[in-house]
């Protein structure tokens, strides 16, 4: 079966699995702020609109200036991006033909952009058992004869995260075997208690921080990351970068969203409360969850090897959800679903409960 790569547009879901599409669906096979943007950028899109004429700033640089502020970091150790996505493919050209491994399940375009890139790539699986614990002992390891390593923190498509120490540890060894140690932080912000490796850039050369505007600000057609690293790693990655690699608009509403601190802190605060209320419900039905900390969660049908005949009757009722037939170690055993609003998760709720009631 032709699996759709991502989540969203799930049109592509329906027609992989000859459901027919109800006329209207609720999409939780996305994970981004369910409140959407914040209202300043509806506020000012009508007067952004008169930027579209020129061309954007190569540098991006008012948004760098506001970033490298943030993190406390010189300018020339960020790096803007079309998204994560286009930053990841930097990445797999500074990296080309070296040894990767990768933490899994975990993001599958890491894999994607190493391959197309020549690398050889070796897998780090963590297991469900173990509630996708970390063996750091087994990891450091592997780092000695390793060029990079990949770690989706808090991870997707768990929610899962470590504690500081265990980044660290890793951080280290990454250093002391010349292993640059790539954290994804693409859902960071939405952690009550902030978990960056972001202040450790300016003593670690070989850390690289990648981190997404688009899911805390729910901006994702707008394409907009960043990646702090540095400042010899930075000028590397950008000599592989096309000249005008973000757009005018997405640089605006970057720079809107590094203002908008008060309703990221709301958010985190109402997704920490809907995602604990969400799952009392699911396990008092019986289903077992990820021990989620993020705006999204891995759910699965014990009862059930295989969820496919889960995702087919959600479907029929208009809710899509992730599937993790291409997450390895995960194989389709679980769902993923967003932390989406409360109405909408009443109606997931719903479902869920039907499902179970046979």
């Amino acid at each position: 079966m032709n699996w759709p790569l991502h989540g969203s547009n799930p049109k592509y879901l329906y027609e992989s699995l000859d459901v027919l599409k109800p006329g209207h669906v609720l999409d939780f096979s996305v994970n981004l702020n369910p409140f959407g943007p914040p209202p300043a950028i509806k506020e000012h899109w009508g007067s952004w609109l008169d930027h579209i004429v020129d061309y954007p700033d190569p540098k991006g640089e008012r948004l760098v200036e506001l970033i490298a502020a943030k993190e406390r970091l010189s300018n020339d150790a960020v790096l803007l991006g079309n998204g994560g996505a286009e930053l990841f493919t930097l990445l797999g050209q500074l990296l080309a033909k070296q040894k990767i491994i990768i933490v899994q399940p975990t993001f599958t375009e890491y894999e994607k952009i190493c391959r197309a890139n020549g690398c050889i790539v070796s897998f780090f699986q963590l297991s469900e058992e173990s509630g996708w614990t970390l063996d750091t002992d087994l990891l450091l390891e592997q780092i000695k004869e390793a060029d990079a390593l990949f770690l989706c923190h808090p991870n997707n498509p768990t929610g899962t995260t470590y504690p500081q120490s265990v980044l660290l540890e890793i951080l280290a060894a990454c250093q002391e075997h010349d292993c640059f140690f790539i954290v994804d932080e693409a859902f960071e912000d939405f952690l009550e208690e902030r978990h960056t490796l972001a202040f450790c850039v300016k003593e670690y050369s070989r850390l690289i921080v990648v981190r997404s505007l688009t899911k805390m600000y729910a901006i994702a057609g707008l394409r907009l990351g960043f990646l702090l690293a540095s400042p010899e790693v930075v000028a590397r990655l950008r000599s592989f970068q096309p000249y005008w690699a973000v757009n005018s608009l997405a640089l605006l509403a970057g720079e809107c969203c590094l203002q908008e601190e008060g309703y990221a802190r709301k958010t985190r605060r109402w997704v920490a409360k809907e995602r604990l209320r969400i799952h009392e419900a699911l396990r008092s039905m019986g289903y077992i969850l990820s021990a989620s900390q993020v705006n999204f969660y891995l759910l699965k049908d014990p009862l059930l090897a295989d969820q496919l005949p889960l995702v087919t009757f959600l479907l029929a009722k208009g809710i899509v959800p992730r599937h993790t037939m291409n997450y390895p170690g995960l194989d389709g055993r679980w769902l993923r679903f967003g932390v989406r609003q409360a109405k909408e998760n009443d109606v997931l709720l719903e479902a869920l409960g039907k499902w179970k009631q046979g």
